[in-house]
């Protein structure tokens, strides 16, 4: 894991994330860049220097942010881009080769019993770029225990594992795997082929009306620093993602990270 990508928001939150993804990034000895993206709807002809001005603002505005972290000799490179949120970030990442983007749940969110933003929640639904939710006020530790949750283990596309493989070997971390059957099931969903197996420690069967119950029902028991999920177009926050704004609710998850890969098919 050598790129880490940093949307930063408005958030009271958003100096704490920073630290976050400062001590995560020390941890692999990766580059930290920290972004900010803006738009601007006016009139032909009117506000003609208003780019140049915000841009400046953003720059300025998340350059305090990063004086006020200690950056433990992490690289840390600020830019900013104009855009729409979500094409723009995906452009951003491809350009920078980007290995994970990490995200706030409620990054301009003041309401309490918002999980996931607008904003990250837009981040997590409509892109396919390898994402870690990180809680507000969450304080960097090893990562020892991984709970991975999946309805189906068939993977078409294994660098999707990449993210999960590079934080279990750092952290020598033990992997277990939670096999949710729902009323989706296909033969063979739980057939776990051989590149997730050298990951997995142990394995749970469960059934249940969607992932995101099992999960909801077996967490607990296995009390992991990080929830792994994959995103999939009708996959395990289908329930919740309707919306872009998720609850916390809804999803009692809010205390831990959130590792989301890119679809596994």
């Amino acid at each position: 894991m050598k790129n880490i990508l940093v949307p930063v928001g408005s958030s009271k939150n958003a100096v704490s994330h920073l630290q976050y993804a400062v001590d995560f990034a020390k941890a692999f000895g990766a580059k930290l860049y920290v972004v900010q993206v803006y738009n601007v709807y006016t009139k032909a002809g009117t506000m003609i220097k208003v780019d140049d001005i915000l841009e400046r603002e953003s720059l300025e505005f998340l350059k305090s942010h990063v004086d006020k972290v200690d950056k433990k000799g992490v690289e840390v490179v600020i830019k900013t881009f104009k855009g729409k949120l979500v094409d723009t970030l995906e452009l951003v990442c491809k350009s920078l080769d980007i290995d994970l983007i990490m995200i706030e749940p409620r990054t301009n969110s003041v309401k309490e019993e918002v999980y996931l933003g607008k904003t990250s929640g837009k981040i997590i639904k409509q892109t396919n770029i390898p994402a870690l939710i990180v809680p507000e006020g969450y304080v960097f530790k090893p990562i020892v225990y991984i709970l991975m949750a999946l309805k189906s283990a068939v993977i078409k596309n294994h660098n999707a594992l990449i993210p999960l493989k590079s934080i279990k070997d750092h952290f020598k971390s033990i992997v277990n795997l939670l096999l949710v059957k729902t009323p989706f099931y296909n033969e063979g969903d739980f057939d776990v082929d051989e590149e997730l197996s050298t990951l997995i420690t142990n394995t749970t069967k469960s059934e249940n009306a969607t992932t995101f119950q099992g999960v909801l029902e077996h967490y607990k028991d296995n009390d992991p620093d990080l929830l792994c999920v994959v995103r999939r177009k009708r996959g395990f926050f289908t329930k919740l993602w309707e919306k872009n704004t998720i609850l916390k609710r809804d999803f009692h998850s809010s205390k831990l990270p959130v590792l989301v890969l890119s679809g596994l098919k």
